[in-house]
This record gives structure tokens, sequence and C-alpha cells, in this order.
């Protein structure tokens, strides 16, 4: 049956996810900025509170996939404390300015990561031939590859999807970016086994008391009283969806 990783901004969100059936979390900070790297106290949290596979991104800033030496030292010091801390996987990327994966800081990736399953991130899909960094990837032992087939979103980059899927001999190609339960029978049916979907809801602030003309955002427009949150019915919902397709012979990919 495929399975569904949710996106998590908060370990509470984490929660309500494993409450409504994913079968892993990808936990996160900073939805604006497409995920960053959570902080060492939510992590902690994550081991004691979370029993379904958790795997933490480790992505120091927002913006490209091109770090400084200072970002990348970083990293690895966070992609040792993930493997220290005995989680089972980590989603990580890395690009050079030409737009190919980053070869010489994957393999430092990848050594620093001995016995934890790397996912490559949506990185993915800023690279400049997917083909050439599949096998590169797969030549590098990386477990699976978020990708929306190089698109805004998964749906509409369902033909390279569909072509990855049936070339890769090693990752697994687990679509994400727009995918939902009106969906998910698309990427079922071209044989992809592994789904990524933030499930998300706005969620209007607890606050009563409001100051007016005060932000903490760059952005004057910003709405600070709402924030995405997992939905769970929406989790659990893909769940029964994915289960029921998955039994139905006439939902199965040729």
């Amino acid at each position: 049956m495929p399975k569904l990783e949710v996106c998590c901004y908060s370990l509470d969100c984490a929660i309500t996810a494993e409450q409504a059936g994913a079968d892993r979390i990808e936990l996160c900070s900073a939805p604006t900025e497409g995920g960053l790297t959570p902080s060492h106290g939510t992590l902690q949290l994550a081991r004691e509170r979370l029993t379904l596979p958790v795997h933490p991104m480790v992505r120091p800033r927002g913006g490209d996939f091109c770090y400084s030496e200072i970002e990348f030292d970083g990293m690895l010091n966070d992609l040792a404390l993930v493997r220290d801390w005995g989680f089972p996987g980590v989603v990580v990327g890395v690009l050079d300015q030409e737009g190919h994966i980053d070869l010489p800081r994957m393999r430092r990736i990848m050594a620093q990561c001995a016995g934890v399953a790397v996912t490559f991130h949506r990185a993915f899909d800023m690279c400049i031939n997917p083909y050439q960094a599949l096998q590169q990837l797969t030549d590098l032992g990386v477990a699976r590859i978020l990708t929306s087939g190089q698109q805004q979103s998964a749906e509409t980059g369902l033909a390279l999807l569909r072509e990855l899927n049936a070339q890769s001999r090693g990752p697994i190609i687990m679509a994400g970016a727009g995918v939902r339960l009106t969906n998910l029978h698309k990427f079922q049916q071209i044989g992809i086994r592994e789904l990524h979907s933030s499930a998300r809801q706005v969620v209007a602030s607890g606050m009563r008391y409001r100051k007016a003309g005060v932000s903490m955002s760059v952005d004057n427009e910003a709405d600070e009283f709402t924030r995405f949150c997992v939905d769970g019915d929406m989790v659990a919902a893909m769940k029964h969806a994915l289960s029921a397709s998955a039994s139905s012979p006439s939902h199965r990919p040729a």
C-alpha cells in the first residue's frame, strides 16, 4: 500500500498527523521558507513523544540550495545530531552553482549519515538535468527523492514523475507539492509508492488581544494571527483513500 508522509512544521502538527494515521513525518520549521531545520528542542521532544518514523529536514536557510562553507559546516553538525539521536531518516539536498547535484558535498553528507536513510528533497526540482541527477543520486545511495516532477505542483509534473519512477533502480520516487485527497489516484495510477503532503489548514490565533499596526514580519501584508496546521481529518481521509484504492484491482498500476 502506498505510504503517506506528512510534512509537519511543529511537534503539535506531528502528533496530529501520527494520531490520524500518517506513515511517516517530515519534521521541519518555517513554512513560509519551504521548510528549514527544526530546533534541537523540537527534535528532542519528537524523540520522546512520537512513535512513527520521523525524518527531520536539514536546511539552514530559505532560498537556493547552493550553500556557503559556513552554512554547509552547520548542516554537517545538524546531520550528526540527527544521526546520533537515532532518527531513521533525514531530508537534505545541495546543488552547485550550475544547477547540478553538488557531488563532493553530497558524498560528505552520505558519509555523515551512515545508517540513516537520506531523502533528497525538492532541490531535485531545481536541477538542470533530472535524469542525470537521478543516476547520480542512485550511485550515492540515496533512499528516496522528493519531487514534483520539476513543476510547480506534482499533478502538473505527472509525466516526469512517471518517467522517473519507471527509470529508478534505487531511490524511491516520492511525489510532493500539491498532493491532496482529490488527486491521490493520479499518482497511484502511475505507480508512485510514496506520497508527501502537508495536509494543511489555516487556523486562527487563539489570542483575543491583537496589537494593531505592529508586525514581526518583513511582509507588511502577512497575517500573524493565522498559521498553517496539519488537518488530522484530511490525513485520515487520505490514508483511507489510499487503502481503499490499493485494495481495488481496477486502481492498481499496470
